[in-house]
């Protein structure tokens, strides 16, 4: 039996790998969110109850995925409770999806870091697959017609204002 050169096997190994990865990550892509698409309904719980996206239908919805592990998150929560503060009386409703797997680990960034907004826990990431979250904190910006407006990954106070002028865009006028 001849042996096979080192880097041909080595080739093939590669090519495997990565016809595995793309194979596995296909699935992935299928779920991925485009302006313009409806955005996917869900119903979790929270500590005022359940929360559900169809219920907020008519309203501008900021369905904002975060963890409390994320440092950009610690940053992003009280803009979020100024936009929510700011907007509610024109239609924003600003939904925080948790994706935490342990609900004590989310309760001790709440103590931190309250959230003016409402609140949903998704201990099995079902959500965030359905979106196609692939960073912490990813927001998506949800018309009053349930369709996608923007999916924005991260969070920095130089993107501020660029962020509250797209919400400002959405609503309706005063």
């Amino acid at each position: 039996m001849q042996a096979v050169p080192q880097h041909r096997t080595t080739r093939r190994v590669r090519r495997w790998v990565l016809a595995g990865a793309v194979a596995l990550l296909a699935p992935v892509a299928a779920f991925a969110l485009d302006r313009g698409d409806p955005a996917p309904d869900f119903t979790l719980q929270g500590p005022a109850g359940t929360v559900r996206l169809a219920d907020l239908q008519g309203k501008l919805v900021l369905v904002d995925f975060w963890a409390s592990w994320c440092g950009p998150c610690k940053q992003s929560f009280p803009w979020m409770n100024e936009m929510q503060a700011r907007y509610r009386d024109r239609g924003l409703r600003i939904v925080g999806v948790n994706v935490d797997r342990r609900a004590t680990d989310a309760d001790r960034f709440l103590e931190r870091i309250p959230a003016g907004f409402t609140l949903a826990f998704d201990a099995a990431g079902e959500v965030p697959r359905q979106y196609g979250v692939k960073a912490m904190p990813t927001s998506v910006l949800v018309g009053p017609d349930g369709r996608v407006l923007e999916i924005h990954s991260g969070f920095s106070d130089d993107e501020r204002a660029a962020r509250e002028q797209k919400i400002r865009q959405s609503l309706p006028p005063p």
